[in-house]
């Protein structure tokens, strides 16, 4: 054995399998040529090979479970395949900020929905024959305040809408066709949001709310649609960023693909971040521009303004409150978005270092989204959140995140931050700054902003809808001849 460890030793490690099985395999045969001299009553020769060849069949056995480590890759032609048995562990997606190679673009088909499904919501009145407004001589402009924040099917619209035109084709990932058989998803440009803010109360003279009606209105018009027909939905891209639009027509347009706030209000069935894209909110505080500061320049060490009484999973906010309320670098207070409260939030996360993210009555809030906007290095204390891009952004470099149930424990929290020194806290707040245009919406859309950022998400997801469409499709011919089989067998029953 003293002679196999100095062989083993000497040998590369993709080698050392083959070694040991030859080894084993010689063994055998010098106890086979031993055994022949000394006879086979040797009880001692007979344990020995016995011992061998269990020893070589178990390794054996062992080799064959675990091919993957065995097996050169070098050997291979294709030399993909060792890159990804050397990086299995990393994901397989695009990297958003370090490839040159341009995205593939997502080719829309978008229904004409009448206007009241769209940009009569926000005031404008169509006068002409096209529901659509004419963006070359104005854009209709979206409320302002928090219905900003949820603002996201208004930006897509646009997106496409602008795609139509030559001068605003440069860095787009996603163009409309005019062909639905063209294209790869079918958006719906319903704008439910700020349907939901502005419609939802019943006004005198109505049975129903304007929100409620525009529903029912959606769920018939879709169904009715041929696209839809012929794929159940799977492939329609439909928004529903404010967590309680759509509530009513969303359980029966479930098979689409929804964009999201987050899934605190959907069933697991209904929304779930296999099928559907989450979006960030729109910031409403205004980016930080030209920031110069830094870790001695920001005094406030933790930042927290905004409701502090909430239910569900949001009771966290009163705990938190109750324990850091005294401290001195910690500003936690009640804020709203009246009375000036943006631009105090405004000047206070671009003078803090950290800025809280508590679950509130759901997972998010555009408070994330705040942060980013003011280099605030986020701290997430929210267990069900899901965040955009996380397939392609690791959010563990400009982010802290702690547990709701050690949030809570006496001087955790503030125990974690303050041992975040001066050179992690720069290396996430150098990287907030090389991300912040990932979460900005605009129009004109620019490369690799929120809007972009979107489709990429979308397309990501392509691949697997028409997994999805195809594998619906296996038995179709099958259930059409059943059908046609059963009704011949029925009427031949009904004329005996």
């Amino acid at each position: 054995m003293g002679i196999l460890c100095q062989i083993l030793n000497l040998c590369p490690r993709n080698q050392k399998g083959n070694v040991i099985s030859y080894f084993c395999v010689a063994l055998v045969i010098l106890l086979v040529l031993s055994m022949s001299k000394m006879g086979y009553k040797s009880l001692f020769c007979w344990f020995l090979m016995t011992c061998s060849l269990f020893i070589l069949s178990w390794f054996l056995i062992l080799r064959s479970s675990g091919l993957s480590k065995s097996v050169d890759f070098g050997i291979l032609p294709n030399s993909k395949i060792r890159e990804i048995s050397e990086n299995e562990n990393h994901s397989i997606g695009v990297e958003c900020d370090s490839s040159n190679k341009p995205m593939p673009i997502l080719k829309v088909y978008m229904y004409d929905l009448p206007s009241e499904f769209h940009f009569d919501l926000l005031g404008w009145k169509n006068t002409g024959k096209s529901v659509w407004p004419d963006i070359r001589a104005q854009v209709p402009e979206y409320p302002g305040g928090l219905n900003l924040q949820h603002s996201i099917e208004y930006w897509l619209t646009l997106d496409l809408l602008s795609s139509e035109y030559p001068d605003n084709s440069k860095s787009r990932n996603a163009i409309r066709v005019n062909n639905p058989s063209d294209a790869d998803v079918v958006f719906v440009p319903f704008f439910p949001s700020i349907s939901y803010n502005r419609g939802s109360k019943v006004k005198p003279g109505q049975k129903r709310s304007v929100n409620v009606v525009l529903q029912e209105k959606l769920v018939k018009y879709l169904t009715g649609q041929e696209e839809w027909k012929k794929t159940g939905g799977k492939n329609h891209i439909i928004v529903a960023h404010h967590p309680n639009s759509l509530l009513d027509a969303r359980m029966k347009l479930w098979p689409a693909m929804f964009i999201l706030s987050d899934f605190g209000r959907y069933p697991l069935n209904i929304a779930n971040v296999e099928k559907d894209v989450i979006a960030p909110y729109r910031h409403v505080i205004r980016s930080y521009a030209n920031d110069s500061s830094g870790f001695d320049s920001r005094p406030t060490l933790l930042y927290f303004q905004g409701a502090i009484y909430r239910k569900d999973g949001g009771i966290i906010r009163q705990e938190l409150y109750y324990m850091l309320k005294n401290e001195t670098d910690v500003h936690f207070s009640f804020g709203t978005f009246q009375n000036d409260g943006v631009r105090e939030a405004s000047k206070g996360m671009q003078s803090s270092k950290f800025c809280l993210n508590i679950a509130g009555d759901t997972p998010s809030s555009n408070r994330l989204f705040d942060a980013i906007a003011s280099h605030c290095v986020p701290v997430i204390i929210s267990d069900e959140i899901e965040l955009p891009y996380e397939d392609v952004l690791d959010y563990s470099e400009f982010c802290v995140f702690v547990r709701t149930s050690d949030a809570i424990k006496q001087n955790f929290l503030l125990k974690l931050i303050r041992n975040i020194g001066r050179e992690e806290w720069t290396r996430k707040w150098e990287r907030l700054k090389e991300i912040e245009h990932f979460y900005e919406f605009q129009y004109p859309s620019q490369e690799n902003d929120a809007v972009q950022m979107i489709w990429q998400a979308i397309y990501r997801k392509v691949f697997a809808v028409k997994r999805e469409i195809h594998k619906a499709r296996r038995y179709s011919r099958t259930s059409i001849l059943r059908e046609r089989a059963l009704r011949s067998v029925s009427m031949a029953i009904n004329f005996g």
